[in-house]
């Protein structure tokens, strides 16, 4: 939020730099991240000065330009060539000297020494567009003789720098969201380190109604979603432009200026934070505004000139025919205020929430009204603000209060009470304060003390302190206000020794298969664990019904939790190939999300949530490319196989400890499962096009999941051993094997594993043949046997048992041939 130096002045007496404050107001929570100095007028009228006209003629070589000479204070007079026909002889103006920059938008222009037209010019006399005081360009300025020679410009306009500060401001302290919330803060600060001050709200006392003319009335139909609504009727006002000292104080925190009645609502806001709205009189058919929700299915157009279609759950402020205007939200397109309007309706309410929050999240809309609503505004300084809003009104407008004013306040919102004993205030803080310095800190924050005894208090909290309802939050605001830094550091350290749990061990298995996968290659990726549901609305794998679902979504792009992996990899590989970068291979670990409504008990509200941690890979294009070396080789299933292999094998999975199981689904369009006896340990395939065709990529994806969690559990009793490499030699043997076409070479591989446990270290597949000389049904497998004992050279009479043996399982269990 940003806060304006001069404006924060208004409400409190101090004499800090912007600098200083910053840092204060950081020291006590609300960060400050940084200090802009801003000028009303760009440039703050630098290089510009009061200069009189003392001559003016015709220049010789023109029919419209005149050559003067002007007094700017300085020992001898300036000759400068001026094209204004208003120009004369005596006339007190404003001149831009030599090496003065003036803007116009986002360009500018230096003034420099020139001749024009053969007459030489030193200076510029100045228009009103030209300096920024004004849009005229019908001539000159012309200052009142009175004005004083040489007087600097920005001291005669009394142009005076002010200072922006950025105030990040935290969710649960909407309190500190206005210009008077910072101040309040502030104050307390300035109070509890040895500078008095006092916080100065503006008064409302000059308020007062013409009671014998009627006002718009009004009904509340919802008292749940609006628990308070007051308003009053301004008649005979009139619309036009602001005077200065508003639009600069709006400017200075970047909101545009749109007319007087519309940027009183948008001060009183950053004022106090507590929002309005002011309604065109003539709109309000019926002369009364009603608060209550319209059928479902209803459509609105707001001030931005969108159509809404409403739900029976968006609170709307009425007349009597139609709705006017989203409570809490925005403002309908007939509802505003214009230059034709003479009478208003000016509303100020509390709004649940809960509510506006869920509306604004149906709508995609985001409002600085919403945005302090949704957080919970002061329900009990909804007169006071209205109150002020009306006189402002008044002054920049004119027009008189009508009517009494509304306020429909059924149930009053109490201040919360919380018990505070002096003993938890020390043991949470970890020093002992004295009880005075606490007492003086909860009045510096308007925390009244009900009751008090030895040991304890018993506090009112104010209603605006919406983040402020327990004992410990109370603690924290008397900590923020002592000061963080005032806490010591004991000299004594109290430590503890742990041990290396299975987090930790998973933790550091992660990084290991991190820095493999980087070594390969990968680039890791993080994606939101929000998606969108319409990924899972048609899929079988991956039902909609099982996604967990978000109840105050941000938009319908992130309204559910993530089932899988899979479509953050492929957004992130749409977003790269869209920008030129087409040959990518992604890792990422991270959770996914489930919901099953069978494992749902009444007294366990989180049974039928799960949540698993996972590892993804992704492989997309060339995986050689443009080398002298290698010819273009194109990304494929069994590459990334391979990776998914050499993982496993890292965590203590070889080869023999896992089998794979050939399957398809609507995410693959061929795909694998990687199981042991126990668990499935994941899936890997060619992603399914369809899927490929709403992320826009049209290129084939192969795509890995494991799960990480049985990962870990599975390799739980399995130890990554390391020895000594073989000083004997290795035997490779070749079998030509004729095999039915369903088999997988995955069989042959697990019949040769378990015919030879001890010697066999690999079996590879080198070639595979089908067509023509073979028998209707079959293919040919090429399969190389490495063959190695790590004690002693192998005989060929070990050999040849070993193959025979490897041979005669496979004629028994495949039905293999040798060729």
């Amino acid at each position: 939020m940003n806060i304006s130096y001069n404006w924060l002045k208004d409400y409190i007496n101090f004499d800090l730099s912007p600098d200083e404050v910053a840092a204060a107001l950081t020291s006590i929570g609300l960060e400050a991240e940084g200090v802009e100095e801003i000028q009303t007028i760009k440039g703050g009228l630098e290089g510009l000065v009061v200069g009189e006209v003392l001559t003016c003629v015709d220049h010789p070589n023109s029919d419209h330009l005149h050559v003067t000479t002007v007094n700017v204070g300085k020992e001898e007079p300036l000759q400068i060539v001026c094209g204004a026909a208003n120009v004369a002889a005596g006339q007190k103006v404003i001149v831009a000297l030599v090496g003065t920059t003036l803007y116009s938008g986002e360009e500018s222009f230096t003034i420099k020494k020139s001749k024009i037209r053969g007459e030489e010019s030193f200076g510029m006399i100045c228009a009103e567009d030209e300096i920024g005081i004004g849009t005229s360009h019908d001539g000159i300025i012309v200052l009142p003789s009175e004005a004083k020679v040489g007087t600097l410009a920005k001291d005669y306009y009394n142009i005076k720098s002010d200072y922006l500060i950025e105030v990040d401001i935290t969710p649960n302290r909407v309190d500190a969201a206005s210009h008077f919330g910072v101040a309040r803060d502030f104050a307390a600060y300035l109070n509890q380190n040895g500078k008095a001050t006092n916080l100065n709200r503006p008064s409302v006392d000059a308020f007062t109604v013409n009671a014998n003319e009627k006002g718009i009335n009004v009904i509340v139909e919802n008292n749940e979603a609006c628990p308070r609504y007051a308003g009053i009727t301004i008649k005979g006002v009139t619309v036009k432009e602001s005077p200065d000292w508003l639009k600069d104080r709006l400017s200075i925190i970047g909101l545009r200026p749109i007319n007087n009645v519309v940027d009183v609502t948008n001060y009183v806001l950053h004022e106090m934070g507590h929002p309005l709205h002011a309604f065109d009189l003539k709109e309000i058919s019926g002369d009364t505004v009603y608060v209550k929700t319209l059928p479902e299915g209803t459509k609105f157009v707001t001030l931005d000139e969108q159509e809404h279609i409403l739900s029976d759950r968006d609170l709307m402020i009425c007349n009597d025919k139609e709705g006017m205007c989203i409570g809490g939200v925005f403002g309908g397109l007939k509802s505003g205020v214009t230059e034709s309007t003479t009478d208003v309706f000016l509303e100020c309410a509390y709004f649940n929430p809960t509510w506006v929050r869920k509306t604004a999240r149906r709508h995609g809309l985001s409002t600085d009204s919403s945005f302090r609503f949704e957080r919970g505004v002061d329900p009990n300084d909804t007169l006071y603000v209205l109150k002020r809003a009306a006189l402002l009104i008044k002054e920049v407008a004119n027009g008189s209060f009508v009517g009494e004013i509304q306020d429909i306040y059924p149930n009053k919102i109490e201040n919360p009470i919380v018990e505070l004993s002096y003993a938890k205030v020390n043991s949470l803080i970890g020093k002992n304060i004295d009880k005075e310095t606490v007492k003086s800190i909860l009045a510096s924050l308007e925390i009244e003390i009900k009751k008090e005894s030895d040991d304890q208090l018993t506090l009112s909290i104010p209603t605006y302190r919406v983040d402020v309802l327990r004992d410990v939050d109370v603690i924290e605001d008397i900590l923020r206000i002592y000061g963080y830094n005032n806490i010591e550091i004991g000299e004594s350290l109290k430590s503890n020794l742990s041990y290396q749990t299975a987090t930790d061990k998973g933790y550091d298995l992660q990084n290991l298969i991190s820095e493999q996968l980087t070594g390969d290659g990968f680039y890791e990726i993080m994606n939101n664990s929000l998606t969108k549901e319409a990924y899972y609305t048609d899929l079988t794998t991956y039902p909609s019904s099982q996604s967990v679902r978000l109840l105050n979504p941000l938009s319908n792009d992130l309204n559910v939790m993530r089932q899988t992996l899979l479509f953050g990899g492929l957004e992130s590989i749409a977003y790269n190939r869209n920008r030129k970068s087409n040959d990518l291979k992604f890792y990422e670990f991270g959770n996914c999300y489930y919901f099953d409504v069978e494992k749902k008990e009444a007294d366990k509200p989180l049974k039928e949530y799960s949540e698993e941690f996972h590892l993804g890979l992704w492989l997309c294009g060339d995986t050689t490319n443009n080398s002298w070396a290698t010819p273009t080789q194109k990304s494929s299933v069994y590459q990334l196989k391979a990776y998914a292999e050499n993982i496993l094998h890292r965590l203590g999975l070889p080869l023999g400890k896992y089998e794979y199981e050939q399957f398809s689904n609507d995410i693959y369009s061929v795909a694998l499962t990687l199981k042991t006896r126990n668990r499935v340990l994941g899936t890997l395939g060619v992603v399914a096009k369809k899927l490929l065709k709403q992320t826009d990529i049209n290129t084939e994806v192969y795509f890995a999941e494991l799960n990480w969690d049985a990962l870990m559990k599975e390799t739980k009793k399995h130890n990554v051993t390391f020895t000594e490499i073989s000083k004997y030699p290795v035997v490779r043997r070749d079998l030509a094997l004729l095999l039915d076409k369903n088999i997988l070479f995955e069989q042959i591989e697990k019949i040769a594993y378990k015919s030879e446990k001890k010697l066999l270290k690999e079996v590879n597949l080198f070639d595979v043949y089908e067509g023509k000389n073979l028998p209707e049904g079959k293919k040919s497998y090429a399969v190389n046997f490495v063959i190695q004992d790590d004690e002693k050279t192998l005989t060929d009479k070990q050999i040849d048992a070993i193959m025979q043996k490897i041979q005669k399982s496979l004629e028994q269990e495949l039905n293999a041939q040798l060729r």
